[in-house]
């Protein structure tokens, strides 16, 4: 992870080096008519990393970008993981005022796996006024980036997103089952890096990768992990925002590839009872406007900003962690096994603890946060992460001493449910200025609504142990 800030420009335009990148009206036109472009999916971002939006006919979309007339019901980003809406009129009021869709071109790309020739652009969202809407996920993190650039410095990161194949399964109420490979058999056991095992979703992966690259999405490598069924992707280190977009599109792809598979594919943090948890661990760095790693020294050790952005992570990190662990499955796969955190100790190429820093040079130097899950807004869970170190290299917050051996060993601070977290979050002020009390009272709304609609649910295991017992 050798890192330039030419390269990091490079990385933040990769989603334009098809010609969309800062476009005149006569260049989109342009582009659209080359790819013979029908249709257009203006994607939106809501709270929970859930892909909204519309689905425009091509001149329809180029008079919205010209115009900037797209609007969507701002209560798109109050919307809860069930579809419903928190009752605090405070927080969706029954007016539901229309903002602006802005789509952002640097984002636009041929759509695979289409039979109409479509495309897809993520927007943003807008008042009327000109004003951003703050509480929207993209602009959180777009915030959150601003204030490095005060500092002259650049954030990197690189997610690697954990997923399952699983069988097709249309009752709720049954297991997830492994789906059955190329040799007709489903896995059993755990094949950890198993290159057999792989093998068995050869033709799914071979699409997967087809339809990434035809997006623009630049993946890394691919693992099996430990769970039956479970991969693992990596995403090239760049721009934080253009990875975050990544992660998403990236999620919303290997959905569709499944299915054309007869299969799915699931990002939930804990699908399995007796399988380990899906992760998005998220490599971190920061460079300055020379392009220097600020994480190290030139002679290659540990620098100052780097301890103070750990102890950023460790100070902060327990306390918000619903933007990282943001449902009641999230906190299922936070055990102490298969390299799941239970605190945010921090140690050298130790995957024990919540913050991992991997053996390097001191020009990618970089920390490993492994306390987000699969299931996590990519754009919050990054926004998330890099405010802690912001606020640690701002505020010289010392980290503890790093350890050798196991984390599990050390107490469990991170909470273990979602009431827990949510109540932890409600209270930490250092964060309130970076994030905005609106945002905070928002997402609050949404995750104590879904938190209300769960405990509605009487689940099989109260069936089964209390139904003729008790």
């Amino acid at each position: 992870m050798d890192i330039s800030r030419a390269q990091v420009a490079g990385a933040a335009a990769t989603f334009a080096t098809d010609g969309c990148h800062m476009m005149t009206m006569d260049e989109l036109k342009q582009w659209m008519a080359a790819r013979a472009i029908a249709e257009v999916e203006c994607i939106v971002p809501d709270m929970n990393g859930i892909i909204r939006g519309k689905v425009l006919p091509a001149p329809k979309f180029l008079r919205v970008v010209e115009d900037q007339s797209l609007r969507m019901p701002s209560s798109i980003f109050m919307v809860t993981v069930a579809g419903g809406y928190p009752e605090d009129l405070d927080i969706a009021p029954l007016s539901d005022p229309d903002v602006i869709v802005v789509p952002d071109l640097s984002t636009l790309r041929v759509a695979p796996g289409y039979k109409t020739q479509t495309a897809y652009v993520i927007a943003d969202a807008q008042y009327a006024s000109g004003q951003s809407v703050e509480i929207a996920p993209r602009n959180v993190l777009r915030r959150i980036i601003a204030l490095y650039a005060e500092r002259g410095w650049t954030p990197v990161v690189a997610p690697e997103l954990e997923f399952y194949l699983t069988a097709t399964n249309a009752d709720p109420d049954l297991p997830l089952q492994t789906p059955a490979g190329r040799s007709g058999r489903a896995e059993t056991v755990s094949e950890p890096y198993g290159l057999e095992a792989i093998n068995e979703y050869e033709d799914l992966i071979e699409e997967l990768y087809d339809f990434a690259e035809r997006a623009g999405l630049e993946l890394d490598t691919l693992i099996h992990e430990a769970g039956a069924g479970q991969l693992e992707i990596n995403l090239l280190h760049g721009d934080a925002m253009a990875r975050a977009d990544q992660a998403l599109l990236f999620k919303r792809i290997v959905r569709q590839v499944a299915q054309r598979h007869g299969i799915h594919a699931t990002f939930m943090a804990k699908p399995m009872q007796n399988q380990p948890g899906s992760a998005m661990h998220i490599h971190q760095s920061v460079i300055d406007a020379d392009g220097n790693n600020i994480f190290a020294l030139p002679d290659g050790s540990d620098s100052p900003l780097f301890h103070h952005y750990i102890g950023g992570l460790q100070r902060l990190l327990p306390q918000i962690a619903p933007l990282f662990a943001p449902n009641v499955n999230s906190f299922r796969r936070m055990k102490p096994a298969h390299d799941a955190p239970i605190n945010v100790q921090w140690g050298l190429d130790n995957r024990t603890c919540g913050l991992r820093v991997p053996r390097s040079h001191g020009s990618d130097r970089r920390v490993e946060n492994r306390l987000p899950g699969a299931d996590a807004n990519p754009y919050l869970s990054i926004a998330s992460s890099l405010m802690c170190g912001l606020i640690g290299m701002i505020d010289s917050l010392e980290p503890r001493e790093s350890i050798t051996g196991s984390a599990y060993r050390m107490a469990r601070t991170l909470p273990r449910t979602l009431y827990e977290a949510l109540d932890r979050f409600a209270n930490c002020k250092p964060i309130r200025h970076y994030l905005g009390e609106d945002f905070i009272a928002t997402f609050i709304a949404i995750k104590q609504a879904e938190l209300d609609a769960y405990q509605e649910v009487i689940s099989s295991w109260e069936r089964e142990h209390l139904l003729l017992k008790v």
